[in-house]
C-alpha cells in the first residue's frame, strides 16, 4: 500500500468520502489510488473556487467535512475565495493540496510556492507530510480538526514522492471532542435580562439557533417576555417557510439597520456577534447596535444553542400556549412586468416542500423574505464571506449532500460569471438544481456602493467598471454550452411557467430572468 492509497482508506473509515476535486500532475497517485480503494465519491470542478464552494455547501447540509483535492499553490489560490466565505460559515473542510516532490523543490521551479502561507490565513489547521509513514496519520488528525466545533478547514499538503512511497496502513481517526454544551450561568444571565426588559431586548441568532427547533423555543421565549428575536444579515442556514416562526434580519443598508435596532438596551447574543456594518461609510457608524446598549452573549459557535434555547425557555415559563399568531404575506402567482415584488411572489409560489435556497440575488434579493416565509417549509443559505461567486458552486455540494430535496439557486449576472464552471458540473453529476441568474445587467449592488462611500457621480469610465454589456451575456447559451437546458424570461407569467416546469423536472435546469 502507498501513501497515496493509504490516505484515502484513512478518509473514507474516517467519514471523509466526497472528495470536491480539480487535481493535477502532483497528485496523480491520490488519482490513481481511488481505482483501488472503493467508497470515495469523487465531484469533477472545472475552476479550483467550484471545489471550494461545493465543500462547503456539503458541510452546511450534511454537518460532516467533504474533501477538496487541489494542485499545489496555485491551484489552492483559485480556491481561497470560497474557503473565506467557508471559514466565516464555520465549515468543516479537509483540503488536500499537492506539493512538488521533496527533492524538487530546491530547484524553485515554476509552480513552486509558499503553499503553507497560502493556505493559513483560511485554514485553522496545516500540515505538510513528511514522508509515506505520515500520510494517514497526518490525513486522520485534519479529518478530526475538520469535525471539531464550529467546524474548521483543515489543509494537509502533501509532497508527490509521499504517495508512490511505501505506507504503514490506515489510521484512526482521533474520537472527536465532546462539544461544548452552554452555559447555564449564561443563560440565567439572559434570564434575567428578558424578565426585567423584555420588550428592550433582542435575541441576535445564528447558527444551530435558526433550526426549525431553535426558532420555535425563540417564537415562545418572545410571546411570553415580549423580546424580539433577529438574525444578521447574512447566515449560514436557516429553518424558513409556513409552520416555521418568521424573524427579520438586520438590514444590509446601515440606513434601514440602524433604526430597526434603535430601541433595544440589550442584545443577547446566540452564536451570533455584534451587529456591524457590512464596509466602513463616511459619516456612518460601523457599529450598528445604539448607544449604551448592552451587549451578552448566551451561546458561542459550536455550543448546544437548542439546548440553551430550552433552558432560558423554561427559566421565562414560555411554552407553547405564549406564541403569538404570525401575519405571513398572501402568496398569488404574479402577472406581468417583472420587478423586485413580482420576481419574489413568484418564486415564493414555487417553492417545492423541503427545498434548498442558495441566495446570491444581492440587490434583487433584498425584498425576497417577507413572502418566502409563507412558501412551503425550506432552508436558506446564504454568503457569510461576502466574496462573490459562492451560491452555484455550493448548490452543488447542497444537492449531493441532500439528494433527494430540490435546490434553488437565485444569483445575480456579475456573480454567475465568476464561477459559471458550476454548470458543468451540475450537468455531469446530474443534479436537482434550478438556477435562476437575474439578469440585469449591471454590478447594481457596486452602483449603489458608489454613491455610498461618496465617489461623486459616476463618469463613463467609472460605468463602463459597472455595466454588464458590449457585450450582453446569454446564460441561456452557457448553460446549453455546457450540458443544462435553459430559458429566458421577460415578464411574470413566463417566469411562474419556466418555474412549475424547472422545480417538476430532475436534473439541472438554468432560468435567466431578463430585467
Amino acid at each position: 500500500m502507498n501513501g497515496a492509497e493509504s490516505l484515502v482508506r484513512t478518509m473514507v473509515k474516517g467519514g471523509v468520502d466526497v472528495c470536491f476535486t480539480n487535481p493535477g500532475t502532483s497528485e496523480m497517485h491520490f488519482v490513481a489510488a481511488l481505482d483501488r480503494v472503493p467508497g470515495m465519491r469523487c465531484v469533477l470542478g472545472l475552476f479550483e473556487g467550484v471545489v471550494t464552494g461545493a465543500a462547503d455547501g456539503y458541510y452546511r447540509m450534511k454537518g460532516l467535512p467533504a474533501s477538496t483535492l487541489l494542485h499545489l499553490g496555485p491551484g489552492l489560490a483559485n480556491g481561497l475565495a470560497n474557503l473565506h466565505n467557508a471559514k466565516k460559515a464555520n465549515s468543516g473542510i479537509v483540503n488536500i493540496v499537492g506539493q512538488h516532490a521533496v527533492y524538487h523543490i530546491d530547484y524553485n521551479a515554476p509552480l513552486t510556492s509558499d503553499i503553507e502561507g497560502l493556505a493559513r490565513p483560511m485554514s485553522s489547521w496545516v500540515r505538510t507530510s513528511p514522508n509515506s509513514k505520515s500520510v494517514a496519520a497526518d490525513g486522520a488528525a485534519a479529518i478530526a480538526a475538520a469535525k471539531s466545533a464550529p467546524g474548521q478547514i483543515a489543509t494537509l499538503i502533501l509532497p508527490a514522492d509521499t504517495a508512490w512511497n511505501e505506507a504503514d496502513g490506515i489510521a484512526e481517526v482521533p474520537a472527536e471532542q465532546q462539544r461544548a454544551s452552554y452555559s447555564p450561568q449564561a443563560v440565567e444571565r439572559a434570564a434575567k435580562i428578558l424578565h426585567g426588559d423584555g420588550e428592550g431586548t433582542l435575541l441576535l441568532m445564528t447558527g444551530s439557533a435558526l433550526s426549525e427547533q431553535g426558532l420555535a423555543l425563540a417564537e415562545r421565549i418572545a410571546g411570553k417576555t415580549g423580546c424580539t428575536v433577529m438574525g444578521p444579515t447574512f447566515r449560514p442556514k436557516m429553518a424558513r417557510g409556513r409552520g416555521r416562526y418568521s424573524i427579520d434580519r438586520i438590514h444590509y443598508v446601515i440606513e434601514n439597520a440602524l433604526p430597526m435596532l434603535a430601541k433595544f438596551r440589550h442584545i443577547v447574543l446566540v452564536e451570533s456577534d455584534d451587529p456591524v456594518a457590512f464596509f466602513a461609510y463616511p459619516n456612518k457608524p460601523s457599529m450598528l447596535k445604539p448607544e449604551g446598549c448592552e451587549v451578552h452573549r448566551m451561546t458561542s459557535w459550536g455550543e448546544n444553542s437548542v439546548a440553551a434555547l430550552e433552558a432560558l425557555a423554561g427559566a421565562v415559563k414560555a411554552s407553547a400556549k405564549d406564541v403569538k399568531p404570525q401575519a405571513l404575506a398572501e402568496l398569488v402567482k404574479p402577472t406581468g412586468a417583472l420587478n423586485f415584488a413580482s420576481i419574489a411572489q413568484a418564486i415564493a409560489c414555487a417553492i417545492p416542500e423541503n427545498a434548498i435556497m442558495v441566495d446570491e440575488s444581492l440587490t434583487t434579493g433584498r425584498g425576497f423574505f417577507p413572502p418566502t416565509a409563507a412558501a412551503a417549509p425550506h432552508d436558506w443559505l446564504q454568503n457569510m464571506g461576502g466574496s462573490i461567486g459562492f451560491s452555484t458552486p455550493l448548490s452543488i455540494g447542497a444537492a449531493i449532500a441532500c439528494p433527494d430535496r430540490k435546490v434553488i439557486t437565485m444569483v445575480g449576472d456579475g456573480s454567475a460569471m465568476y464561477t459559471i464552471q458550476s454548470l458543468w458540473t451540475q450537468a455531469r453529476e446530474n443534479l436537482n438544481i434550478v438556477t435562476i441568474v437575474f439578469a440585469n445587467r449591471i454590478y447594481q449592488i457596486l452602483r449603489g456602493e458608489f454613491d455610498n462611500v461618496g465617489a461623486g457621480e459616476p463618469g463613463q469610465r467609472a460605468n463602463d467598471m459597472l455595466r454588464l454589456d458590449r457585450p450582453t451575456l446569454d446564460f441561456v447559451a452557457l448553460a446549453k454550452g455546457m450540458g443544462v437546458p435553459g430559458r429566458a424570461v421577460t415578464n411574470a407569467d413566463e417566469f411562474n411557467k419556466a418555474l412549475a416546469e424547472a422545480v417538476a423536472e430532475p436534473g439541472p435546469r438554468l432560468i435567466e430572468v431578463q430585467m
